[in-house]
């Protein structure tokens, strides 16, 4: 990709995303007098906060602990947690949720008076506030959205620029043509990476592009194949792209999941039943499913009183679907959700790169281990997003010259048939030969990209973006193959057929950085190798 430059800009801070995780950093450090530039690639509300509908897990004032929440978040995440990182976060849950309603995000009350509070899978008591009923994300993003911070939408960045001293700035596209962002710390808090499998809950924009910017950067990745599938989203024949989620609250305040037969889903699989954390409830129903060879189990909601009230969000998408979920069950199977893996930080958002950070559902904390707990979500992008404000803070004064930019090789594979594959060999289950060949597919389809790599200048800001999404889910593909193939166990919410088993030896994350041939390497003491596998299919096949 050739890169002529039309315009320029400074800042002490560029954010690039627009949910809660980026403008709660972005305020955070307007705050403390940073000048501070967020790029959004959407629109005000085109980010995967808008959709959250649970709510946010913050420690009750009565009848909960600090302890209690960190202990159901490391049950749930598999032995893969930084029980300090969990610890920290959650402490920090109730000063974060004060701040957010200090700029005026309003949440339900309950008759009492008081913030009303519901209980999801994994937790062992309610703790989770929500608002709107099954509307929390929009009212967050409304709040965030009305603090007034400024916002470029419409805008991607192409690369992070990086010098001696870490982050130089960005270079981006907008409807004015390239650009570029002198700064010298850029946030990223791009959301996630549900576009690479054909059904998501995520919206267009989840494209994986702060995992794919990071990795050229040159940041560390981890635990990429745990990619958490909800287990309860709006089945429809056929169904692809976004899908309706069906909030984990709804089981929460009763609702049971049965198969076809009207037999439970989860009799006997986990003591908590319908609450059991998410990879527990998907991994059932994926096998009910097989057992019985249909593509979806059954939500029975028609016990819960006031369900219209209570979830209006998902009342509103059931009619949409032709069923009103007060006297017909609800359709549901699992899909790709939640990317608990991703760029490698502390829990005040800093990488491997000086000056660059990560926060929200891009980066790995630690707080998620092998499988995010229910509504945790919300709760990191506060927390780690407003540290992360705070601590940009500290390049202040780093040089910070883009002196050029590109060109650049972007190699990309055809969308739809990269989501086909992600979809038939990394989705709820899956084994080594899936994941390997894969791999090996997936290499195989990028010679008509590599050949086609951007080679002339481009005006058209809509072409140019999704290209660069494209190339985005493409290396982050990449990536995930890799590391699912080289977990060989299942853990969490990655699950190998082959390896139906944790194994001791394999509590750890795998990291995976670019080699020098552009390639996602995994990290082994340091140092970048290609998996064993691989390098014997490329010798045989040269």
């Amino acid at each position: 990709m050739n890169i002529s430059i039309q315009w320029e800009a400074e800042a002490d801070l560029v954010v690039i995303g627009g949910g809660v995780a980026g403008l709660t950093a972005a305020r955070t450090a307007s705050l403390r007098g940073l000048r501070v530039l967020t790029l959004s690639k959407g629109g005000p509300t085109d980010t995967s906060t808008q959709y959250a509908q649970g709510g946010i897990a913050v420690v009750a004032p009565h009848g909960d602990s600090v302890e209690s929440h960190v202990q159901d978040t490391v049950v749930a995440g598999a032995g893969l947690c930084d029980a300090e990182a969990v610890r920290s976060i959650v402490e920090g849950g109730v000063e974060a949720v004060a701040a957010l309603t200090d700029l005026g995000a309003v949440f339900d009350l309950g008759r009492d008076g008081e913030v009303s509070r519901t209980r999801e899978g994994g937790h062992s008591t309610r703790r989770i506030i929500h608002a709107g009923g099954d509307a929390t994300g929009a009212e967050v993003q409304r709040a965030l959205n009305a603090a007034g911070l400024p916002v470029i939408f419409g805008a991607a960045v192409v690369e992070i620029v990086t010098g001696p001293d870490g982050v130089r700035g960005v270079v981006a596209v907008s409807d004015k043509g390239f650009g570029v962002v002198h700064a010298p710390a850029v946030l990223l808090a791009t959301g996630g990476l549900g576009q690479l499998y054909a059904c998501s809950t995520n919206p267009a924009g989840a494209t994986a592009d702060g995992v794919a910017l990071a990795l050229r950067a040159g940041a560390v990745v981890a635990d990429l194949e745990f990619v958490q599938f909800h287990p309860t989203v709006l089945f429809s024949p056929g169904g692809v792209g976004r899908r309706p989620l069906i909030s984990e609250a709804v089981r929460g305040e009763g609702a049971v999941l049965v198969d076809s037969q009207g037999n439970s889903v989860t009799a006997g699989v986990h003591e908590r039943g319908d609450l059991a954390p998410r990879d527990i409830v998907s991994r059932a129903i994926h096998a009910r499913m097989a057992q019985l060879g249909t593509d979806h189990v059954y939500l029975d909601a028609r016990s819960i009183d006031g369900f219209a009230q209570r979830f209006p969000t998902i009342t509103a998408s059931c009619l949409d679907a032709g069923l009103d979920p007060t006297s017909a069950l609800i359709p549901v199977a699992p899909a790709a959700h939640y990317q608990c893996g991703g760029v490698v930080t502390d829990t005040h958002g800093r990488t491997t790169v000086p000056g660059l950070y990560a926060a929200g559902e891009v980066a790995r904390t630690g707080l998620h281990g092998a499988n995010r707990l229910a509504s945790n979500s919300l709760l990191e992008g506060l927390v780690v997003g407003g540290r992360a404000g705070v601590a940009a803070a500290e390049r202040l004064g780093a040089a910070a010259r883009i002196t050029e930019a590109g060109p650049m090789r972007l190699p990309r594979a055809d969308r739809k048939l990269l989501q086909e594959l992600m979809t038939r060999h990394a989705s709820v289950v899956r084994d080594g030969d899936g994941l390997r060949g894969g791999v090996l597919r997936l290499m195989g389809m990028l010679t008509d990209g590599e050949a086609d790599a951007e080679t002339t200048p481009r005006t058209d800001a809509a072409a140019v973006i999704r290209n660069l999404e494209d190339s985005a889910l493409t290396l982050t593909a990449r990536a995930l193959l890799v590391a699912a193939a080289a977990r060989t166990e299942s853990r969490g919410c990655h699950t190998r057929s082959d390896h139906p088993e944790p194994r001791e030896d394999q509590r750890r994350s795998i990291t995976v950085r670019l080699g020098s041939d552009g390639r996602p390497k995994l990290v082994t003491d340091g140092s970048t190798v290609t998996a064993p596998w691989i390098r014997t299919t490329l010798r045989s096949a040269s």
